[in-house]
């Protein structure tokens, strides 16, 4: 018998632990080191071409600064650092994406984006749970497009107040 108490059974606050669930939707598709991965474009403000951003003070490594974006200022995340991927150096190519997270304005950087594809919730698969540089929170599952394999993130969970070690 299902209660009506909470009525999106995908809710994160459903179960404690439950992992998120990727909706049908167009996703951004972005480069990082040699992989290739999927955001929701709905979270995606706007790209801008890299600019060094002012260093804070003992901010963690990951953070690279932080910008004044049309008077709103706005850390800016390295995500290759942030996920432990191998330093890429950085680029013509090299991007951020402004994210709009549960209200807050992000930077991520970026090694390049690609495109914008549509996917069927139904195709996103549910990535295999093991021991892995990048945590099992942060990817909402698998999609396969044409011959490419895509990691759908969990930009909420990767960019939360808590994982930047910023206060709420």
């Amino acid at each position: 018998m299902q209660t009506l108490s909470n009525p999106n059974p995908f809710d994160q606050k459903a179960a404690p632990g439950a992992a998120a669930t990727a909706d049908s939707g167009q996703y951004l598709t972005l480069r990082l080191g040699d992989e290739e991965y999927a955001i929701d474009i709905m979270r995606v403000q706007e790209i801008r071409s890299y600019e060094e951003p002012t260093r804070m003070a003992n901010s963690p490594s990951f953070i690279k600064g932080v910008i004044n974006l049309r008077g709103v200022i706005v850390p800016i995340v390295d995500l290759r650092m942030k996920l432990n991927i191998s330093n890429v150096e950085y680029t013509e190519f090299t991007v951020v994406i402004i994210l709009k997270l549960k209200g807050a304005v992000t930077g991520a950087v970026v090694d390049a984006v690609s495109d914008v594809v549509t996917l069927d919730a139904k195709t996103i698969k549910p990535a295999p749970q093991f021991e892995s540089a990048i945590d099992s929170r942060f990817i909402l599952g698998l999609a396969q497009v044409g011959e490419r394999m895509l990691i759908v993130m969990n930009m909420e969970a990767l960019l939360s107040n808590a994982e930047m070690g910023m206060a709420a």
